[in-house]
């Protein structure tokens, strides 16, 4: 049995991904919704169950025409291809074959004229193993977390430079709290934005008002802002998201003025453990630009002594003919990159 829901369907779409024994926030309908209205295609949420195991996927369904590389140059509607939703997603399932799970998931894929799907794992899930006979599964970067175990926990595992600079902060009058109203996120996406022209961001990093709207109304509960202040002012903030024993870092900015006092050092000790105290496990906080060990990297180490865990991604050719005609459009296409059509 192969189920797809849509948004139209978001109680019912919930429902299926609450009762799967593990499971995060990426593959609640909530999330999905803010990046259908960025423009990042249609989300679907499949579920499937086939000889005692059963298991769910999320995609967004993009009509390659919309590529600003193709527009003009396709008709609408008759390319499409699925990738995770920004973040992290792939199958999640329980049993023990699924293989039966992913030969009718492909055979719908194929049938449906799907040309290809791209998908991030999850690193704390590692709900890419297994999954080789079905996806090219490739292993990128380190991608770095936090134990939440208790508050003493979370300070040990802290660099030495780390805990100085989050006294100095304190020291300096830094105060963390937080703020989810729509005040807060409209000065939080100033912060955001100004920190993504800073960082030379591509414009996709620039997100619209209705996708900050949808952050508060479709994950209200789940998603909220946390706010480092000096003399009543927001000079960084974060958006945090939590589903179940897992927090995610999701976006974050901050202020260059006032970048000396470490706010965002001190925002994420205080999201930590106000994480610890509201039932999570873990606080992940992801890897470096383009899962390199650069300076970002460098920093988010700085909150974790212990092991890392790695990112993996996954691919798959469903139409070979249909890949090998867009590839044929972009030449000379960078078959470095998946799908080599929207290098």
């Amino acid at each position: 049995m192969l189920k797809v829901y849509t948004l139209n369907e978001a109680s019912k779409w919930d429902e299926v991904v609450l009762s799967m024994p593990r499971h995060d926030v990426y593959w609640l309908s909530g999330y999905v919704r803010a990046f259908e209205k960025h423009g990042d295609g249609e989300p679907l949420l499949f579920y499937c169950e086939n000889g005692g195991a059963r298991g769910i996927n999320v995609v967004m369904k993009r009509d390659v025409a919309r590529d600003a590389h193709f527009q003009g140059r396709l008709p609408a509607g008759t390319f499409y291809d699925f990738s995770t939703p920004y973040g992290y997603g792939g199958w999640l399932s329980e049993g023990e074959d699924v293989s039966g799970l992913l030969r009718e998931y492909e055979a719908w894929t194929k049938e449906q004229g799907i040309v290809s799907e791209f998908v991030r794992f999850h690193p704390m899930l590692k709900n890419h193993e297994g999954l080789e006979d079905f996806y090219a599964v490739r292993q990128l970067g380190e991608v770095v977390h936090m134990e939440l175990e208790s508050p003493e926990a979370i300070w040990q595992n802290l660099s030495s430079k780390n805990r100085n600079m989050i006294r100095k902060a304190q020291k300096n009058g830094v105060n963390v709290l937080i703020d989810d109203s729509p005040e807060a996120y409209r000065r939080f996406q100033e912060i955001y934005n100004e920190t993504m022209r800073r960082d030379e961001a591509e414009a996709y990093y620039f997100f619209g008002d209705a996708f900050y709207d949808s952050v508060q109304k479709d994950l209200t509960g789940r998603a909220h802002l946390f706010c480092a202040q000096k003399d009543g002012q927001t000079i960084a903030a974060s958006i945090m998201l939590k589903e179940g024993p897992y927090m995610n870092y999701h976006l974050s900015g901050s202020v260059r003025e006032f970048g000396a006092l470490a706010p965002t050092n001190l925002l994420l000790y205080e999201a930590a453990c106000w994480g610890c105290e509201n039932g999570c496990r873990t606080l992940y906080l992801g890897g470096g630009v383009g899962s390199g060990e650069d300076s970002l990297f460098k920093f988010k180490r700085a909150f974790y002594r212990g092991e890392l865990n790695h990112f993996y991604i996954g691919s798959r050719i469903l139409d070979q003919e249909k890949y090998d005609h867009l590839c044929s459009l972009r030449e000379p296409a960078a078959r470095s990159y998946f799908p080599a059509y929207r290098a």
